[in-house]
């Protein structure tokens, strides 16, 4: 979900190298290896939690890589309303108008990490993924998106991305919870499977906090004021399923 950027490419291509397989007698696409990241780690903005850069002003901003660790201890906000996605552009990283606090700090929203396998056969698809240092006690929904890749890593071209629930189109089937820990594991099986990138299209797998609590069913909510991109990873193309049923 909200794209990648092109420096994590050579990242996208280890994992699927050392966790793609293609079992042909029962044409079954398996897909391990799969490593969830967060925005900073994939070299763009961070999006959706925000930074008070002056105490009490009410204005809160995005980080950049570089301001990674000046703000590393500092606590994160909401925006007071939703805020479009602009991983690589410098112009969109604020000031927006602050809304709530969230409780922890960016290092602490940093610190999540997450795997996941995916498989499809005979039009059943399979997704399982754990992580670790979620905010604990959290809701998160599950997401695949696409966007197109030529306009990653360009700060000036217009950036969107087309976002589906996990399973069934309703979003019943990609909720899921963190424990007191921050520790959740996420397993569901769908039809059809999920459609992986082709040519110009990139596909990949999104997280999503949900800081009132709430999920919006086919749609992940209002990004930066209640829903909170944390962790994505991407996906092979479509050459995976033609593997597949060599």
């Amino acid at each position: 979900m909200r794209g990648m950027n092109l420096k994590w490419f050579p990242l996208i291509a280890a994992a699927m190298l050392v966790g793609f397989t293609a079992h042909a007698q029962q044409s079954e696409l398996v897909i391990g290896g799969l490593d969830f990241v967060d925005h900073l780690k994939a070299g763009m903005i961070e999006q959706d939690v925000y930074v008070e850069r002056i105490k009490g002003s009410g204005k809160v901003y995005r980080v950049t890589v570089k301001q990674k660790e000046t703000y590393i201890n500092a606590p994160i906000y909401t925006t007071a309303s939703s805020v479009h996605h602009a991983p690589f552009a410098m112009d969109k990283t604020g000031p927006y108008k602050r809304g709530k606090k969230l409780g922890f700090t960016l290092g602490q929203w940093l610190s999540g990490t997450g795997k996941a396998s995916y498989s499809c056969k005979a039009g059943q698809g399979k997704l399982t993924a754990s992580f670790e240092k979620l905010v604990p006690h959290g809701l998160y929904t599950m997401w695949y998106a696409y966007a197109v890749k030529r306009h990653m890593g360009c700060a000036k071209c217009p950036f969107a991305t087309l976002d589906f629930p996990v399973g069934k189109p309703d979003g019943t089937q990609n909720i899921f919870y963190a424990d007191g820990m921050g520790n959740a594991r996420y397993q569901a099986s769908f039809k059809p499977c999920i459609e992986l990138g082709s040519g110009p299209i990139m596909a990949m797998l999104a997280i999503a906090y949900h800081s009132d609590g709430k999920t919006y069913g086919p749609s992940p909510g209002p990004m930066g004021s209640v829903a909170h991109v944390q962790l994505f990873t991407g996906l092979p193309g479509e050459g995976a399923h033609a593997m597949a049923t060599k």
